[in-house]
């Protein structure tokens, strides 16, 4: 059985990172986005984009830093991703989670558990009191992972313009308590 983990993305995990977004993008919300938005995930752009954002998180000053990009990996294989960052909201810090995914392929096998606990840890043990998610309404897959976690609507909502619709997403919130496992 090959091992399960989850570690602080590297500039070598950025094809791996835009692959697996474009990948699970495409089995999740194929009708729901145009298609030429799908192919902007895997286009130059997004490349510089996650280039960017790995290189920030790695930036970071040790025990100063409130922004992640995590993988997770089985064995050899990276199989999704993770990014949070930390900021001050209403009510105290808060820890967003900007994406979690994982390749369908590699799917129920608790990665997706693993990223979201170790990103709630980092950015708990930053000061973070809760975590908050925005999910397209119609993604019942993610509704459902966040809810075996605890997190749940909040009453808050928005629309997306994709250039060819929109799509209505909610906003999840929960604790940070979670439990690590790998």
């Amino acid at each position: 059985m090959a091992i399960a983990a989850v570690r602080p993305a590297q500039l070598s995990d950025v094809d791996e990172i835009v692959r697996i977004q474009s990948v699970t993008w495409q089995a999740a919300y194929a009708g729901l986005v145009p298609d030429e938005a799908m192919a902007q995930l895997a286009g130059p752009e997004a490349r510089q984009a996650w280039t960017d954002a790995v290189a920030a998180a790695a930036d970071g000053a040790p025990g100063d830093n409130t922004f992640h990009v995590l993988v997770a990996t089985e064995g050899e294989w990276t199989v999704g991703f993770c990014a949070a960052a930390g900021y001050r909201g209403e009510g105290g810090s808060i820890a967003e989670v900007s994406t979690l995914l994982v390749e369908p392929r590699w799917g129920r096998r608790g990665h997706g558990g693993r990223l979201l606990a170790h990103a709630a840890k980092a950015l708990r043990d930053r000061g973070a009191d809760r975590g908050r998610a925005w999910v397209p309404e119609a993604d019942a897959a993610s509704l459902r992972f966040y809810a075996t976690a605890g997190w749940e609507p909040d009453g808050a909502v928005r629309t997306l313009d994709t250039g060819d619709g929109a799509i209505r997403e909610v906003r999840l919130a929960g604790p940070l308590d979670l439990a690590l496992s790998d």
